[in-house]
Parts: C-alpha cells; sequence; structure tokens
C-alpha cells in the first residue's frame, strides 16, 4: 500500500530532476558555443496591457529593437543584458535587452514584435537557438541593483551575485 502512494511523488521527483538536468544541459551547451536545442520562446509587444506603462522602451530606457538586430527578453541570469543570439534558419540577430517577471525562472524567451497581430502569430515556440556572443553579468547586476524592492528582481541579482562568486 505505501509503495503504491509512493510512486506517484516519486514520478514527480524524477520529471523534477530530468527538467532540472535539461535546463543544466542547456547552460553547458551555452557556455561550449553549440547551438542550445529546444529553447522555448513567446512573443510581446509594447501595446500589450501589462507593457503600456513602458510603452516602447525596454529596461535599459532605450526603444525596442525590431529590425535586423531586435529585442528580445529573458532571464537576465541566464542570458544577461546585450547576450546577442541567433534562431536557428532565421537572419535576425536578437539582443536580450528587456526582462519580465515571468521570464524569471523559466528559461523562455521572449522575442519583441511590432504588433499584436505578430505577436500572436508567433504563439509559443520551441527553437534551436546559437548564442553569438554573451551579454554582461556586471552590466545586469548594474541594472538591476536599484530595482530589487521587486521580487524577481532580486531573483536574478541573487543568481547573478553567485555565478560571479562561484565563477560559473
Amino acid at each position: 500500500m505505501a509503495s503504491t502512494k509512493l510512486f506517484p511523488v516519486l514520478a514527480l521527483l524524477s520529471l523534477t530532476m530530468a527538467s532540472c538536468s535539461s535546463m543544466s544541459s542547456n547552460v553547458a551547451s551555452q557556455r561550449s558555443g553549440k547551438p542550445i536545442p529546444a529553447v522555448r520562446t513567446t512573443a510581446y509587444t509594447h501595446t500589450e496591457a501589462d507593457h503600456i506603462q513602458w510603452g516602447n522602451k525596454n529596461a535599459l530606457g532605450t526603444e525596442l529593437k525590431f529590425g535586423e538586430v531586435r529585442s528580445a527578453a529573458a532571464d537576465w541570469s541566464v542570458y544577461p543584458v546585450g547576450t546577442q543570439f541567433q534562431i536557428e534558419g532565421m537572419p535576425y540577430v536578437y539582443e536580450i535587452d528587456d526582462y519580465g517577471s515571468a521570464l524569471v525562472g523559466s528559461n523562455t524567451i521572449d522575442l519583441y514584435k511590432p504588433d499584436m497581430s505578430t505577436m500572436n502569430h508567433w504563439g509559443v515556440r520551441h527553437v534551436n537557438i546559437r548564442v553569438l556572443r554573451w551579454g554582461s553579468r556586471e552590466k545586469s547586476l548594474e541594472v538591476l541593483k536599484p530595482r530589487e524592492r521587486h521580487h524577481h528582481v532580486r531573483r536574478m541579482v541573487t543568481r547573478l551575485e553567485s555565478r560571479n562568486s562561484s565563477g560559473g
């Protein structure tokens, strides 16, 4: 009887461990310059209700980009500000210049789109990305530290500081 009740707990535990293992293997491939497979991407636009207060500005206070180089938002403790990447099969370069509370701890990259139609067309996609240039943890901390009153920002700062102190 006890083993029957234990099975769902063990199954959940193994799924959680597989998820963590997958995330850490993604981080390992990021550091070695290999493509990062199956990265979850979503899209956002400056006219969404939860972005209107910032208009078409990113977390750095500059305009969101949608040209050859395009803006993207992510958890800066995973993809520091300034990280540039390409999505396999697409000609554009994306640059991490924004973040969002829902992205922290999610291993999701949110791609900026100029309007709701383009945003909705993207939906949710799992794509392979290749990091062209890693951003700066120091610049990330410089931008985030004054904003630590927000829980999601504190989480990124804590992770960035622990990675800086451990060298990882």
